[in-house]
């Protein structure tokens, strides 16, 4: 079932107290495909990791756990400001950065990650070729991404908001990855029934 509108709304870009709940309420609701992701995207001890759209920021604490560096970007500055507060230890001591920015124009040097995630968000990006290149060139040349996302079949099965979310099909993302750069592209599911999928690009 599609969220209510208001709710869908937060997801787009969460603000103030009821933006925070809802970041709540969606890291329970994907905490699976999260966990997924980060199995897949598989961050090592002397990783420089980017997290693109954390909204609730629950992979940030694991990211932190296992990589050496992990940047963050989100398009909404109430959530960059609650992922400095929470995690400023980390911040102070060089192991943490939380930027405000779009997919399309990352605030970012080129080539400076191992691995890239992002979850959930391909529904917001403006342009899937423009966000495809950013985050490889954001990339080390054998850099990781990945990428998960409900395919847009589903999300109209379920009557997802169209005004709200934009439908993306795998082999849309697929191909503007592989336009972009990526040369191998591997969609992951963890089950045969799973609706959702995860995209390991690199």
């Amino acid at each position: 079932m599609a969220p209510p509108r208001l709710i869908a709304r937060h997801l787009a870009h969460p603000r103030g107290v009821f933006g925070r709940f809802v970041g709540g309420l969606m890291n329970r609701y994907n905490g699976r495909m999260n966990r997924f992701a980060l199995e897949l995207l598989g961050a090592g001890s002397s990783d420089r990791v980017v997290e693109i759209g954390f909204g609730g920021g629950v992979t940030l604490a694991p990211l932190l756990e296992s990589a050496a560096h992990v940047t963050a970007v989100d398009r909404s500055r109430d959530v960059v400001e609650w992922a400095r507060a929470r995690f400023r230890t980390m911040v102070d001591d060089g192991r943490a950065e939380f930027r405000v920015g779009e997919v399309e124009a990352l605030p970012l040097e080129s080539e400076q990650f191992h691995k890239a995630c992002s979850v959930n968000t391909v529904y917001f990006w403006r342009s899937l070729p423009e966000g495809a290149r950013e985050i490889r060139r954001v990339l080390r040349k054998d850099g990781l991404l990945a990428l998960g996302f409900l395919p847009g079949e589903a999300m109209a099965r379920l009557g997802y908001p169209e005004d709200i979310f934009s439908f993306r099909a795998v082999d849309d993302i697929r191909n503007a990855l592989k336009q972009a750069g990526f040369g191998v592209v591997e969609v992951h599911r963890p089950g045969p029934d799973t609706a959702w999928v995860v995209i390991v690009a690199k």
